[in-house]
């Protein structure tokens, strides 16, 4: 008898991979149907990606034995599973729409998940064995959906005319504002959590720079929006854009960057 047929490792591998690969193209047929229109088969399609995703994040979790937070292969799989609900939050509470690009960015990150990354499942070291470890990370992985969904808004207020701009530029403000106490409270626990795990608040670390750069931009944007007396929307709408790339150098940086490496690297 096959050994893949009997062992229960091997057969969570293979249902997490063909999730993965289902997510993938439910979010992609979400993106393209909404393009065209069609709201409710687009938004059916939307949340079917959406579950196929949360089932694939809690079948790595179940393979793994730890919060599948670690790495670039189980971040990209979260940030695709936050974007369905994300989305349609943002949809209902504040008034924003762009869930045909928000469905299309879900299947976009789950591109590398399902064909570039590796899905061997790795020990959690020392310094992530914490209870912090999981708040922190999805504090930010909210915090950075929501950065990513109000950058395409600041990229419609450059596009929009001047009767559809300010409605543009609310939706990107309200995005940002709910994403900026996530943003904070990622700050927050990393700090408290380098404390316990290196001996001190703050290290100098590549990716707490880049942190905190992508947290003082949005703070910028705040200033801007709060403070300038005549209305600057292409201004504000770059800060936000700014934001969004720090972001995603935040992300990255850490994984895939060979020089500066800090005491993230091991994500």
């Amino acid at each position: 008898m096959n050994a893949a047929l009997v062992n229960p490792v091997l057969l969570l591998d293979r249902l997490h991979a063909a999730l993965v690969l289902a997510a993938l193209a439910f979010y992609g047929l979400a993106g393209l149907v909404l393009l065209l229109r069609r709201r409710r088969i687009g938004w059916a399609c939307f949340a079917l990606g959406g579950l196929a995703a949360l089932t694939a994040v809690a079948t790595r979790g179940l393979w793994t034995g730890h919060l599948p937070m670690q790495n670039l292969y189980e971040v990209f799989l979260l940030l695709a599973m936050l974007m369905f609900p994300l989305s349609a939050l943002a949809k209902r509470l504040l008034g924003v729409g762009g869930e045909a690009l928000d469905a299309l960015l879900a299947a976009a990150l789950l591109g590398p998940v399902a064909f570039v990354f590796s899905r061997r499942p790795q020990p959690l070291p020392p310094a992530l064995q914490s209870w912090l470890f999981g708040p922190h990370v999805l504090a930010y992985m909210l915090a950075y959906v929501l950065t990513a969904k109000a950058a395409v808004q600041a990229g419609r207020v450059w596009l929009a005319g001047p009767a559809d701009r300010p409605a543009v530029e609310r939706g990107c403000a309200r995005l940002i504002g709910l994403g900026f106490p996530l943003m904070t409270l990622g700050l927050v626990l990393g700090a408290v959590w380098g404390r316990r795990a290196w001996g001190d608040w703050w290290n100098w670390d590549p990716k707490e720079l880049w942190s905190l750069a992508t947290w003082l931009t949005v703070v910028a944007y705040l200033h801007l929006r709060t403070t300038l007396r005549r209305p600057r929307p292409r201004l504000q709408a770059a800060v936000a854009i700014l934001a969004f790339l720090l972001v995603l150098i935040t992300l990255l940086w850490a994984n895939l960057g060979r020089i500066f490496q800090g005491l993230h690297s091991y994500a």
